[in-house]
């Protein structure tokens, strides 16, 4: 894999402005948001994010937060519902550590103020798919993570040390003798600014906008994996990107989530034809983990010659379906889809990156002084497949674990505001380039050739494509924000193709048709991309 380089864009100690903080977080989603809330007052704590505050995963997490809180669940259920789905890449320490963390972790929401659905005056609790019991709270009926980061975000910004800048474009950490020393930002009205931290916290969140059809908000555009590799850091398990099985396909629109809670509460997959498929493709039908859902959708889809499949509510309760779904049934009837009686399209599409940068059961990453929490990591919670509702759950706990971490390092670290010799040159053109174009065909050319099902032709393509365009892009001095996610986004792809030829097997998000069995004789082991340690 051809090195990118170092810093995206020129700088210089003299000529860049400085700004200095104890503590720098990177995202303003559940994780971002929750590590700066765990660190002490005595603290300048700076949280960057680079659209408004509201404008992440987290915000758009439909289904819920799932965690052990009915008497009829125990957490070595939600143990073994984790380990199941993360098709044996789980690390089993640290799912018990989270699974055990969720009560307190969705109490402290609600003590900050957030409002979980009710039912007789308990929480409501619902089942997804590959979940063995009814535990994941949600809020708004399908508007959780709306909720949540509302709570969340209004308590942040009634927190004095903390300071919260949105619409700022984190271009590359900066690192000093083995070790990160903060961040080079891109802010409106001032530019380049170097902004430097006893430690730095990651929490940017994943890369779905690297494939054309995905879930993911515009922002998602891989900006922290890419960062931290550039800044010498380890990533792993490129290769495990899942696919969330019901997408709503209406060609010529934007793709919106249909929540795995529509099939908890018993929703059917049907074909083209209108047969149910699922019950013959796997003993949990539609309650069956992501994985196995969306591949059954894509062989249903090939064997029909039918671009989707449908979901189906009408023999559910329609005054149930309503209050428990309002913001799906909005959205379909801005398509003349009455959820409570038609067929729903849905097709599988990129949803949730479960690898990213490698980091420990604290939080700490492979680079000295970088922490990093959420989306943008590869913890050992999700493994292969992340089972549905872990991921708001994940958020917090290694937010608040990054969050305390970071703030006890902190703290053995003496006041300093002496500027490091560190400088990019001007090297590069800034030439006339069509970032829109090259953007749109790696998104094409991910989904063709590293979707759902993968095979070595198909993978030894898309990596000689990348290659080509990741030659010149990579090459260019760009001073857009697209272009800089562009960069990014091809150096999260070559990853990830690196890593999707290198596992020959099937396993939670990554299947290979050439390859379709799952190998635990062989593969049963993590894949990492070897850190760059260029200063």
């Amino acid at each position: 894999m051809n090195p990118p380089r170092r810093y995206l864009v020129p700088f210089g100690p003299k000529q860049t402005p400085h700004l200095f903080t104890d503590i720098l977080v990177i995202g303003a989603g559940i994780a971002g948001l929750r590590a700066a809330l765990e660190i002490p007052s005595k603290f300048n704590v700076l949280v960057v994010t680079k659209d408004a505050l509201q404008q992440s995963n987290s915000n758009y997490a439909q289904g819920g937060i799932a965690g052990v809180l009915s008497p009829e669940d125990r957490f070595e259920n939600h143990i073994e519902d984790t380990r199941t789905a993360g098709a044996g890449l789980c690390d089993p320490h640290i799912v018990e550590m989270v699974v055990r963390e969720a009560p307190q972790q969705i109490s402290d929401l609600i003590q900050w103020g957030t409002n979980f659905d009710q039912e007789d005056g308990q929480l409501a609790l619902t089942r997804e798919g590959g979940h063995s019991h009814r535990r994941i709270v949600h809020a708004l009926g399908d508007a959780t993570g709306h909720e949540v980061m509302r709570a969340i975000i209004d308590r942040a910004r009634q927190t004095p040390h903390l300071t919260l800048w949105d619409q700022t474009f984190t271009l590359d950490l900066l690192t000093h003798e083995g070790g990160c020393a903060g961040a080079v930002l891109d802010r409106p009205g001032q530019g380049i600014l170097l902004v430097w931290a006893k430690q730095t916290i990651l929490a940017s969140g994943g890369a779905g906008m690297v494939y054309r059809e995905t879930t993911n908000p515009p922002v998602a555009t891989g900006d922290g994996m890419a960062a931290a590799y550039r800044a010498g850091a380890e990533l792993r398990d490129m290769e495990f990107m899942q696919f969330h099985p019901t997408v709503l396909y209406v060609a010529g629109s934007s793709r919106f989530l249909i929540s795995e809670a529509v099939r908890g509460e018993g929703a059917y997959l049907r074909d083209k034809n209108g047969v149910r498929f699922m019950p013959d493709e796997d003993p949990r039908a539609e309650l069956a983990p992501r994985d196995i859902v969306a591949r059954a959708i894509v062989r249903r889809m090939d064997s029909t010659q039918h671009p989707n499949v449908y979901l189906d509510l009408s023999h559910l309760d329609p005054s149930r379906v309503r209050q428990r779904f309002p913001g799906i049934e909005k959205v379909c009837l801005g398509f003349g889809i009455d959820i409570t009686r038609d067929l729903i399209p849905v097709r599988p599409g990129a949803h949730y990156m479960m690898g990213g940068v490698n980091v420990d059961d604290l939080g700490r990453t492979s680079l000295p002084g970088l922490w990093a929490a959420g989306e943008v990591t590869s913890s050992g919670l999700h493994g292969a497949n992340r089972l549905a509702s872990n991921s708001l759950l994940e958020g917090l706990v290694f937010g608040a674990s990054c969050g305390r971490g970071a703030a006890e390092r902190a703290a053995h670290m003496p006041d300093a505001y002496m500027v490091p010799p560190i400088s990019s040159p001007a090297e590069g053109a800034i030439a006339d380039f069509d970032v829109a174009d090259v953007t749109n065909s790696l998104r094409s050319l991910m989904v063709r050739h590293i979707g759902v099902v993968r095979d070595r032709a198909g993978l030894r393509e898309a990596e000689r494509q990348v290659a080509f365009w990741r030659r010149y892009a990579l090459a260019q001095r760009f001073q857009t924000r697209a272009g800089w996610e562009l960069q990014n986004l091809l150096t999260v792809a070559y990853a990830m193709i690196g890593s999707a030829l290198q596992r020959e097997e099937a396993r939670g998000g990554h299947c290979r048709a050439d390859f379709p069995d799952r190998d635990d004789a062989h593969w049963q082991r993590h894949i990492t991309c070897p850190p760059l340690r260029k200063e």
